[in-house]
């Protein structure tokens, strides 16, 4: 056997050795990394499900606020929340998806317009929450009148949220195969007809994803809704998207701002519902998603 064939495969092992050596030290640091997230994150339920489920009852759910700890409830923060939620969806959902329809299937790629419009959506996507409050609060309330209404406040996380979904969305499109596109065209079908009956029911699921992660951030921000002048008491359910509203966020940031213990524990009841809402709508999402990922399997 040639002796440099022979010192050849020695260093190619002993390589190897130092590349799996490196690879579980790195695969350990990453899993170390997750797991001190793991850990904060189940101290931090644990305290909060600890102080805030002897407060969880039904007259909690249906009682209005108070300045007293034992008749507090959050019947008009959870209304208000689904109230804004819902017509932040109906809102969002449209223009984002549409936006990222026409980027990805009808505009012009090479244009410095195309450029410049995928270059901002990107940008935006990491703009602080209360620069879209001070925003909705010129436009919204002051500009177009709105008020501190719902629609104020729908309108507001509209905005912050319309990147998050943009972005998921032409990505979601982007992964549709061209060979798809190219079947629909040579059996007649015009541009609208494959994108509407081909690409959108492909790219749903993936449309989905980016969905359900834009509105759970929408549904715990307090900062844009803040701005637009969500109030921490409301006496009454709002009946119309003109009305004054609080939400989830907005109350549960009242109850901690409050020196009294009770309302600390107050404040974590107010969280468990928060949760529970957003896993709600979290759970919805994820089976509609499903739902089109096993037709188009």
């Amino acid at each position: 056997m040639n002796l440099d064939s022979v010192e050849a495969r020695r260093y190619i092992a002993r390589k190897l050795k130092q590349r799996k050596a490196l690879d579980k030290i790195f695969h350990g640091i990453v899993f170390l990394a997750t797991m001190v997230g793991v850990v904060f994150l189940i101290v931090l339920l644990t305290k909060i499900f600890r102080d805030g489920f002897g407060s969880l009852n039904w007259n909690f759910l249906t009682s209005f606020p108070s300045r007293f700890p034992s008749k507090a409830g959050i019947l008009t923060a959870l209304v208000g929340s689904i109230w804004i939620i819902s017509l932040t969806i109906l809102i969002a959902l449209p223009i984002g998806v549409g936006t990222a329809i026409y980027l990805e299937e009808y505009a012009n790629k090479r244009s410095k317009f195309y450029n410049l419009l995928v270059v901002n959506i990107a940008n935006l996507a990491g703009v602080p929450a209360i620069v879209y409050g001070m925003l909705g609060l010129m436009v919204f309330v002051r500009l177009l009148q709105f008020g501190n209404s719902i629609l104020s406040g729908a309108f507001t996380l509209s905005l912050l949220i319309l990147p998050v979904i943009i972005v998921a969305s032409q990505e979601a499109i982007k992964a549709v195969p061209n060979s798809l596109r190219e079947a629909s065209f040579a059996l007649g079908a015009s541009k609208w007809q494959t994108v509407s009956r081909v690409v959108l029911p492909y790219a749903i699921p993936g449309i989905l994803t980016g969905a359900i992660l834009a509105v759970s951030r929408a549904m715990g921000e307090a900062a844009p809704l803040i701005m637009v002048g969500g109030a921490g008491y409301v006496g009454f359910l709002p009946d119309s998207p003109m009305d004054v509203f609080s939400a989830l966020p907005l109350q549960i940031y009242n109850w901690t701002s409050r020196p009294q213990t009770e309302f600390q524990n107050v404040a974590a009841a107010g969280i468990i519902v928060l949760l529970v809402l957003l896993l709600t709508l979290n759970a919805i999402a994820v089976f509609i998603r499903n739902k089109y990922s096993y037709r188009m399997d």
